[in-house]
């Protein structure tokens, strides 16, 4: 599963941390040489046979143009199989997504679309303390709300973030998913409540659930740091989070993994592959990877991580063919704790089959089976063991973050 990361932006939103550049022009077609190598680079070393989904990330990857859109693609598919039903996704800022836009990238091979009508990036309330999983690709925030838009340093209106979700709808239809933001400063119980009744008259078949973090160094943090914004306290955003749960269900969404949702089949592929511990290739400034390098004779997966800046990043992979930064192998402990940590996310949670892939000498039922923390989570009500696998109650899903310490500790014992 290729990551391709367009790290510009036209504006550094209020809050955002994240690896990207506000540059007065980009070079287009040396950014797209530049990721047309490296993903054929880093393919290659994979010698992955097939590809299962793309996922174009940022940055705001719908300033890319979709001519750079069609040679990574291209240069994807010549150097593994590319079925022609695999999930490619763009992630789309309101401001860069006119509908010619949109059906230029459709043209060009996209056919899922990723929206911003609220803020992206961070963990639900319950579980702002999980560990993240190492996905670079984040998406530009949006708001259906002007006085939103303002604090959150946006470009855009909300009438331009409705129109964007609706021609994207007609571009896209049951593939076009939207991001929701909750615990905005100032946001109350009732903000909420109206923002999901506008959002399911607007939605697809997907819906991405994000409570805001404030992040140290950003001017939305300094705002709230020195009382100049109020903060939601965490009663109020457990509230929202499960208020959001509870609308979303009883309108037909299956709350598949902690921060989203999917009706009538319309999960992500790609982020699936994340939360299953599968192989997939960051190709772009700051991307993460985990994959075996089967071309340089290895047999354990590789955690990569490419140079942040990008002309550093560009100048690395005109010379060496890849801008990766660093690399390390990871021991089977650290692979186990990575497929705990994300595969119980997910409603699924991890499978025996899943775990046996990984850990064929250990099975889960080796591991937390016996007497310990996991047998005390399953008394308590948080945990499920059985012929299915381990995966949290809709309980424990909430409260991930309070459960995980306990899970890793037993797991490192045995």
């Amino acid at each position: 599963a290729p990551c391709p990361q367009w790290p510009y932006c036209r504006k550094r939103c209020s809050y955002c941390n994240f690896n990207t550049y506000v540059v007065p022009a980009v070079d287009q077609a040396a950014v797209r040489a530049c990721l047309v190598r490296e993903a054929q680079t880093l393919l290659r070393l994979s010698q992955v046979h097939s590809v299962t989904s793309v996922f174009f990330g940022g940055g705001t990857p719908s300033l890319a143009s979709p001519g750079t859109v069609a040679a990574v693609l291209e240069a994807v598919a010549g150097a593994a199989h590319l079925p022609a039903g695999a999930e490619v996704t763009l992630e789309a800022n309101p401001s860069s997504t006119s509908a010619p836009a949109l059906a230029g990238f459709r043209a060009a091979g996209v056919n899922r679309l990723s929206v911003g009508v609220q803020v992206r990036g961070a963990l639900p309330a319950a579980a702002t303390a999980a560990p993240r999983g190492p996905v670079v690709t984040v998406l530009p925030p949006q708001s259906l709300d002007e006085a939103e838009l303002r604090m959150l340093g946006r470009e855009h209106t909300a009438a331009e973030a409705r129109k964007a979700v609706e021609a994207a709808r007609g571009l896209f239809p049951g593939r076009t998913s939207i991001d929701l933001l909750f615990g905005l400063p100032g946001q109350s119980r009732d903000a909420w409540a109206q923002r999901l009744e506008e959002i399911l008259g607007l939605c697809d078949d997907h819906i991405s659930l994000y409570q805001l973090t404030l992040e140290r160094g950003t001017a939305l943090a300094a705002q709230v740091r020195c009382g100049a914004l109020p903060t939601p306290p965490q009663d109020v955003l457990a509230d929202m989070y499960q208020t959001a749960r509870n609308v979303l269900v009883a309108a037909g969404f299956r709350h598949y993994e902690v921060s989203n949702f999917a009706r009538k089949g319309a999960l992500s592929t790609h982020n699936l592959s994340y939360w299953q511990a599968d192989q997939y290739i960051g190709v772009g400034p700051g991307a993460h990877g985990r994959f075996v390098l089967r071309a340089e004779g290895g047999c354990s997966r590789e955690a990569r991580v490419q140079t942040l800046e990008p002309v550093t990043w560009m100048r690395e992979v005109q010379s060496h063919g890849h801008g990766t930064r660093s690399r390390a192998v990871l021991s089977l402990l650290e692979q186990l704790e990575e497929l705990l940590t994300l595969g119980l996310r997910t409603d699924e949670g991890i499978t025996h089959e899943r775990w046996g892939h990984f850990s064929p000498q250990l099975s889960l039922q080796a591991v937390f089976g016996e007497p310990g923390e996991a047998q005390a989570l399953q008394q308590e009500g948080w945990l499920v063991l059985d012929s299915g696998g381990l995966r949290c109650t809709w309980a424990g899903l909430a409260v991930l973050d309070s459960l995980l310490p306990d899970l890793l500790w037993q797991l490192q014992r045995v």
